[in-house]
């Protein structure tokens, strides 16, 4: 059986899929960098299953996560969102993606892409951090950096320890355990 960072819980395989094959994997793509950071705005305040098993209709509803469609998204498109029990009806957090949405494609305007914005920001290398589950901070000094640029810029829901949730997810930290198999690819 292979070794797993200490917090996937086993007994729900769509965890161990979502650590196994995407979890700390470097993502270039603005797509699913913008999928990430709407996603990890949503989980603020609850716990990541549960925006995983919501992931789905998200896509649905947030038109594939592309940012030029997410950012023309009516009221009255975002007012329906907010009725489908599929995704987290906050109203903050839908009104959110769409200004999220917004700014990203003004980032994505200056920078030519959301990824060289992030590297311009953080580096070119993968932070390497944990080796254990006490090592793993909430947030980090360059993960308050991007929060606040972002916020600046417009972003809602990008606080630190969203945005170091963010830059783990999509590969930005490896902060796999020391001795979980995919520490070592």
């Amino acid at each position: 059986m292979k070794k797993r960072c200490a917090w996937v819980p086993l007994s729900k395989p769509d965890y161990v899929a979502y650590h196994d094959q995407e979890w700390g994997r470097k993502v270039t793509d603005d797509r699913l960098l913008f999928e990430m950071l709407i996603l990890e705005g949503a989980q603020a305040g609850l716990s990541w299953y549960t925006v995983l098993q919501k992931r789905e209709m998200y896509r649905k509803v947030f038109k594939g996560f592309d940012p030029s469609k997410v950012a023309r998204m009516t009221d009255t498109e975002l007012a329906k969102a907010l009725t489908n029990p599929g995704i987290i009806r906050n109203r903050l957090k839908v009104y959110g993606t769409r200004q999220n949405a917004r700014v990203f494609l003004a980032i994505q305007k200056e920078f030519s892409s959301f990824h060289t914005y992030l590297r311009s920001i953080l580096g070119k290398k993968v932070i390497h951090r944990a080796k254990t589950m006490r090592d793993i901070p909430t947030t980090t000094p360059e993960a308050e950096t991007l929060s606040k640029d972002l916020q600046k810029r417009g972003m809602t829901f990008v606080g630190g320890s969203i945005i170091y949730a963010y830059m783990q997810a999509v590969g930005l930290v490896d902060d796999h355990m020391r001795d979980c198999y995919r520490a070592q690819q």
